[in-house]
């Protein structure tokens, strides 16, 4: 178990002690590491708007020309998910952050 004074401890000396958290910056992972956090960020924004268009639609608030629009767009905006994921090699769990005991960020399907 760590102290929250390993965490910040900066002074390099690490005898003794559990090894740090470190945020790993491979030069040759960087772009695929920040792909990956901002289609994470996408992906749950994404399925926010696609639960809040789910009620609006189940509400009747939505005209069908509007219904229609946002499925259209909701479509689109997967397709170049898909499309964003394969380019960097990722597979839609590895969007998927795990918050510890708080469990995963995205819902599993």
């Amino acid at each position: 178990m760590r102290d929250i004074g390993d965490v910040g401890d900066m002074s390099g000396d690490t005898a003794g002690k559990a090894p740090r958290n470190r945020l790993d910056l491979e030069p040759d992972t960087v772009e695929k590491d920040l792909v990956k956090l901002v289609l994470t960020v996408v992906e749950l924004l994404r399925q926010l708007m696609e639960r809040q268009a789910l009620r609006r639609f189940d509400t009747g608030d939505l005209t069908e020309d509007q219904e229609e629009r946002i499925g259209l767009t909701l479509m689109l905006l997967d397709d170049r998910m898909a499309e964003l994921r394969d380019r960097y090699g990722l597979r839609p769990e590895d969007l998927n952050l795990d918050l510890g005991p708080l469990g995963p960020l995205l819902p599993r399907e």
